[in-house]
């Protein structure tokens, strides 16, 4: 697969549930021709963003297989595999049936903290087992532990598998490293709708987005400017975006993004817990909010 899919807007799927917290394929297809219609450039399923630690392996291979069926090749499609047990992720990588599936995003390991020995030898297992291509997901906010530049950097050298990194540590100065030193096909993509707009401008290739689920037009138009250094013209989207991005996760991911999908008429506000829908007075925030991009 062309490294060129992995530029530009990668969207992080939500999972839409109904009132009883089964899963909504109605929803879900409104969301995918959304975001397809929109100008995106992949989809990526059971992410952090997807509940996917919430799903059984059956929904989670119902999820699969119904993107695969409704997006039909016409963007490529990212499923996330990953977790704090490497061997566990070894046996679901061999039981996927990799048919359209086109990458593999794989979270750094959480909770364990393990040592850059350990996360290396972890993705070294994963990249050797995955028949796809694989995109580490280095985010210390949620995993209890950071992927240095030296340990991405020594990944992307070793294993031409390892295609990209998406990097949502918010550390500009470890971005600049890995983009300085990464090898000519190595993508470092943004893991921070926020932060997209100046990690584009210090080389990083696009954004795996949550905001995007419900603006992406707006927002791919946004990585597109910026991509072909149009910076002007990208700090308009960058800025009219700026205040719903940062709304969306002031009360917790993807619950944020979900009641804005369900302002727009796109999917119902419901999230599994440990997850909790946002207050009622910050979902009028976000109200507010879609009414000025609207």
């Amino acid at each position: 697969m062309s490294q060129k899919s992995f530029t530009g807007t990668g969207v992080a799927i939500v999972t839409p549930f109904r009132n009883d917290c089964s899963i909504d394929f109605k929803s879900l297809e409104k969301i995918l021709e959304h975001i397809i219609s929109g100008g995106v450039d992949y989809a990526v399923v059971l992410g952090t963003t997807g509940e996917s630690v919430t799903l059984s392996r059956d929904e989670k291979k119902a999820v699969i297989n119904f993107v695969i069926d409704t997006v039909d090749k016409r963007i490529p499609v990212v499923v996330g595999i990953g977790g704090n047990n490497t061997q566990e992720i070894l046996n679901n990588i061999s039981s996927t049936e990799f048919d359209n599936i086109d990458a593999v995003l794989s979270v750094s390991p959480y909770y364990n903290k393990p040592s850059q020995q350990g996360i290396y030898q972890h993705f070294k297992a994963i990249t050797t087992a995955s028949p796809v291509p694989v995109i580490v997901y280095n985010v210390p906010g949620r995993t209890g532990s950071n992927i240095t530049a030296e340990t991405t950097l020594r990944l992307a050298h070793d294993f031409s598998s390892i295609v990209a990194i998406k990097e949502a540590s918010g550390n500009l100065g470890q971005i600049m490293q890995i983009v300085k030193n990464k090898p000519k096909n190595f993508h470092v993509i943004s893991g921070d709708d926020a932060l997209t707009l100046p990690m584009i401008s210090v080389g990083a290739a696009g954004v795996i987005s949550v905001v995007a689920n419900a603006f992406p037009k707006e927002f791919s138009s946004m990585v597109n400017y910026a991509l072909k250094g149009e910076i002007a013209k990208a700090s308009i989207l960058h800025y009219k975006l700026l205040d719903i991005i940062n709304a969306l996760f002031e009360e917790g991911s993807p619950s944020g993004i979900k009641a804005v999908l369900e302002i727009l008429k796109y999917a119902r506000n419901n999230v599994r817990l440990p997850l909790a829908p946002v207050s009622e007075k910050h979902y009028a925030k976000l109200e507010a909010l879609v009414k000025k991009i609207k």
